[in-house]
């Protein structure tokens, strides 16, 4: 509430327009909806309700209905039990560096209530997955349609529930949902973009022609071929870029985490292949830094400012069957060009948080794993931005070589970490 209240104090300053809410289907997603209404009424500002939405698709309806903001209530791929809070501007984007500083420094004052005459006035929107089904239809972007396509399309119990498996059958596919029955705790729960496991079951069983797997706030996306095969963020990438390729501004975002595979199959589609820190955010500085359109990261975020300025999980899914159609190949045909490799992660705790990768024995240990890789190999050793964790990434031509170099880094920062206890 108090939340609520400090932006709405904030934007009340800038305009006089509302404030979207929307949410995921986890069940405290109502608890913080009336409680953000009632700090955002007590500031003086209208409130529109949206219910459950992609979190795309909330950033698509903030700039669409020139709301001053856009509230998502969500905690994206995470179990039930956690939630969180995001904003997008009125340009449908991530609000401005000093706005949110704005809004943290009136977190800090005594929350008072305008007069009675001023609270702000709060209606639903109840034609708010209509108008974005709509829009997701719209961003195909030739005269294609999916008829004959079989898809089983997994909501992860989501908010997208109600929306993705219109969105692909008014395009002609026939559709098997999967996990679109949200109960409030069962978002995320074996299903989705982090477990698509049983999404490989169903596609075989079905004889599918591809699977679609997105996260329980639909801006992540992973997919199945018809072979059960996972076609991770990379894949969905490199089978965008060989349809955009004259699009692209000649380079394509991915992160540091990105298969190296993925990497050399850009560069013989006559792209360079950019890499930014972890983190959708990170990807989208560097294409808007470098004045590009597409880019993602391994876990599916896939943005494309082309189509929209967000990631979003069902418009990626959408260009991905796109490129399907109009050169008529098949997934696993077009993911045939990308040889990945081997590449291991290891996770290490540490009892807190803390960056040792600027301690001279790490970073010797990570130039000598670096030359005995030579050009066919990289080393990623960072850490986590959420919790007390070092990561160690090893990537290279040999899944024995790979696995000798994290052993051995590994046991290195062990070692260090030890010895700073």
């Amino acid at each position: 509430m108090k939340l609520g209240w400090a932006a709405g104090r904030v934007l009340a300053k800038k305009g006089n327009g509302p404030v979207l809410i929307g949410k995921d289907t986890r069940i405290s997603g109502y608890m913080f909806e009336s409680a953000l209404e009632a700090g955002l009424s007590a500031a003086g500002v209208d409130i529109r309700l949206l219910g459950p939405m992609p979190t795309p698709g909330i950033a698509y309806l903030t700039k669409n209905t020139r709301a001053q903001a856009g509230i998502v209530i969500s905690a994206s791929h995470n179990p039930y039990y956690d939630n969180g809070v995001k904003f997008f501007s009125s340009s449908g984007t991530k609000l401005p560096d000093e706005v949110e500083m704005e809004i943290e420094s009136e977190l800090n004052l005594p929350l008072q209530s305008v007069q009675s005459s001023h609270l702000g006035k709060a209606r639903r929107i109840t034609d708010a997955p209509r108008r974005y089904i709509e829009f997701c239809k719209s961003k195909l972007q030739n005269n294609v349609d999916f008829n004959g396509l079989r898809i089983v399309v997994d909501c992860a119990n989501g908010a997208t529930y109600h929306i993705a498996p219109k969105v692909f059958e008014e395009l002609g596919a026939e559709v098997i949902s999967h996990a679109a029955n949200p109960d409030g705790i069962n978002i995320n729960d074996k299903c989705g973009a982090t477990s698509p496991a049983g999404l490989q079951t169903l596609v075989k069983e079905a004889r599918a022609d591809l699977g679609i797997a997105l996260d329980g706030d639909g801006d992540r996306l992973i997919m199945v071929d018809q072979q059960g095969n996972i076609i991770d963020g990379d894949d969905i990438l490199y089978v965008i870029s060989q349809l955009e390729t004259h699009k692209l501004n000649g380079a394509v975002v991915g992160t540091v985490m990105s298969n190296l595979g993925l990497e050399h199959a850009i560069n013989k589609l006559q792209l360079k292949f950019l890499r930014a820190a972890v983190g959708d955010r990170y990807v989208m500085e560097l294409l808007l830094q470098e004045n590009l359109v597409l880019g993602g990261e391994t876990s599916g975020h896939i943005i494309n400012l082309d189509r929209t300025t967000t990631g979003d999980g069902i418009i990626a899914a959408l260009q991905v069957l796109e490129t399907m159609a109009v050169t008529g190949k098949k997934l696993s045909e077009l993911t045939s060009g990308i040889t990945k490799y081997p590449q291991i992660m290891r996770n290490i705790r540490l009892k807190e948080k803390m960056d040792i990768t600027k301690i001279d024995s790490i970073s010797n240990a990570i130039q000598d794993a670096e030359n005995e890789l030579g050009d066919t190999g990289r080393v990623v050793l960072r850490t986590s931005g959420t919790e007390p964790l070092v990561r160690v990434m090893v990537e290279g031509e040999s899944q024995k070589q790979v696995q000798a170099l994290v052993d051995q880094l590994s046991d290195k920062v062990i070692e260090v970490v030890n010895s700073l206890a």
